[in-house]
């Protein structure tokens, strides 16, 4: 039984909060144990009525040796800096896959991923750190993706499709089978992804025009 700490207290850390005892429910042997919270803002914590302690702040947070932790902020500004700076002291991370998700024997995922419930990795994927697979996104055969990267719910990643580091994917966006994505992209939701995105982009509709915006 893993004992951890999630990171944050929010509506994200209340979703995981919810993953991890349909977890506990669905495989006994591979039971999680929470237990408590830490977040800079406590507020969050009061608001979600988390039947575990609250810990203290992330920044004065000493890392226990005991406990692995599980990053429950899915603001990507923040994501990366906390869980590198906890790594720094020595915090162990750990992910977790819901137990309604559907993953292909044969595809690669780093064990910090989070995959929510009734998301699909395909065959041959190969999935990096640190990544949130949010709820009903599928990743089609073949994908590489890096590290960093936030894929919110009903995303559909086609087949061979090339996703680098740090890139906040919207709701139902979706790629046509074989394109490319850089790092530190904003992709808007609905949007259909036909060409190769470079890096440090934000792609969203204008008046019904699609705009790619670089950032100086």
């Amino acid at each position: 039984m893993d004992r951890i700490i999630i990171v944050g207290s929010g509506g994200h850390a209340a979703e995981l909060r919810d993953y991890i005892n349909h977890n506990n429910n669905a495989r006994p042997a591979d039971r999680i144990e929470v237990i408590g919270y830490i977040d800079d803002d406590k507020s969050t914590y009061e608001h979600y009525g988390f039947s575990e302690p609250y810990l203290g702040g992330i920044k004065d947070h000493k890392v226990l040796e005991n406990a692995k932790y599980l990053m429950g902020i899915a603001n990507l500004e923040y994501r990366k800096k906390i869980i590198e700076t906890l790594v720094s002291e020595g915090a162990r991370f750990r992910g977790l896959i819901h137990p309604t998700a559907i993953i292909s024997p044969s595809c690669v995922i780093h064990p910090t991923t989070v995959i929510s419930h009734n998301a699909s990795v395909g065959a041959k994927a190969e999935i990096g750190a640190y990544n949130m697979l949010n709820s009903r996104c599928t990743i089609g055969h073949d994908t590489k993706m890096g590290d960093y990267n936030f894929i919110s719910p009903q995303v559909a990643i086609s087949g061979n499709t090339s996703i680098g580091n740090g890139n906040l994917i919207g709701t139902n966006a979706c790629t046509i089978p074989g394109m490319k994505i850089g790092n530190n992209n904003k992709i808007a939701a609905g949007m259909v992804i036909y060409k190769p995105i470079e890096n440090d982009s934000t792609v969203l509709f204008r008046h019904k025009e699609r705009l790619i915006v670089k950032k100086e």
